[in-house]
């Protein structure tokens, strides 16, 4: 049984699928051999991780390369946990898929985390931001 709180697979995929099409076709068009999966729930090392980028960045590739697909999972437990409403859980879907994407176009943990709290401010406004992320601790 799927409590309240949760969202189908399908709707959670639709979500995933949304956040991929608002990215410029520029940057679509080099995630063709990008594979994006649902898993329930992150490996046990890291029961936190919202998702997960495996592959090479692409500023670490040459030419002559010749790779696997890049993977990019999302986790749908730990979304739902970390969200309570649809609509938060939604943007929680699209800042991670964005994350992850980041990941793979080579940007850094601390790059894509400055990235983020500048659209968060510039969303909210410099108080509010304040405000939102001393009520997330």
């Amino acid at each position: 049984m799927v409590r309240k709180d949760e969202l189908s697979h399908e709707v959670f995929e639709r979500l995933i699928e949304k956040a991929l099409a608002t990215l410029p076709e520029e940057f679509q068009r080099y995630l063709e051999n990008v594979a994006v999966v649902i898993e329930d729930e992150p490996p046990d090392d890291m029961p936190d991780v919202m998702g997960l980028y495996e592959g090479v960045p692409l500023v670490e590739r040459s030419i002559d390369d010749t790779m696997l697909p890049d993977c990019i999972t999302i986790y749908k437990g730990p979304i739902e946990r970390a969200r309570r409403t649809r609509a938060e859980m939604e943007a929680e879907v699209r800042v991670t898929v964005l994350h992850e994407i980041g990941h793979f176009f080579g940007l850094e943990e601390g790059q894509l985390e400055h990235l983020e709290v500048k659209r968060d401010t510039e969303i909210r406004g410099p108080d509010e931001d304040k405000r939102y992320h001393q009520k997330e601790r």
